[in-house]
């Protein structure tokens, strides 16, 4: 039910003036995308703050610091929502079944993961830069990556009978 308002949204949204500089599929994408970045970014403050609180977490054998530790936490909510909101609004077109899509996208967000565990580290512990903003320097980081992933990757149409 979700899925065609927001498609519907999408399309309206989606004018001359913006066909332009990109195409519906890619509107619909940073749009996605977008809303997804952004419930990642509330998800993430209110739990660095809230639930690990800050904290250095001791698992025995390793100790997660706090902005590693609500990335882990945040991970498996935006990872749902993510698949969800491209495989139904922004990469509608897909033939794939939904099975080889979600393998294809663990596949994408493994990558995706890594480079966001990169970039925390580089810019918390390197820069010095407060973790929610790192944060979500590193979100633009890896929409980009995430956009290529998904349109030739993960979402991609069949180019013949072939495949």
């Amino acid at each position: 039910m979700l899925a065609p308002v927001l498609t519907s949204i999408i399309d309206r949204a989606y004018r001359p003036l913006i066909s332009r500089f990109c195409t519906r599929e890619m509107f619909g994408y940073a749009l996605c995308g977008g809303l997804n970045m952004t419930l990642d970014a509330l998800w993430y403050f209110v739990i660095y703050h809230f639930i690990v609180a800050q904290r250095f977490i001791d698992l025995g054998v390793v100790v997660v610091s706090p902005h590693i530790a609500s990335l882990i936490v945040v991970f498996p909510i935006t990872f749902f929502t993510g698949f969800w909101l491209n495989r139904n609004v922004a990469f509608r077109v897909s033939e794939y079944a939904c099975r080889r899509q979600l393998f294809r996208y663990v596949l994408s967000v493994m990558g995706s993961l890594l480079l966001n565990y990169v970039c925390m580290k580089l810019f918390v512990e390197s820069f010095n830069i407060w973790p929610t903003p790192s944060k979500m320097f590193t979100t633009v980081v890896s929409v980009c990556y995430s956009f290529l992933m998904g349109k030739y990757y993960t979402f991609k149409q069949r180019a013949s009978n072939n495949q």
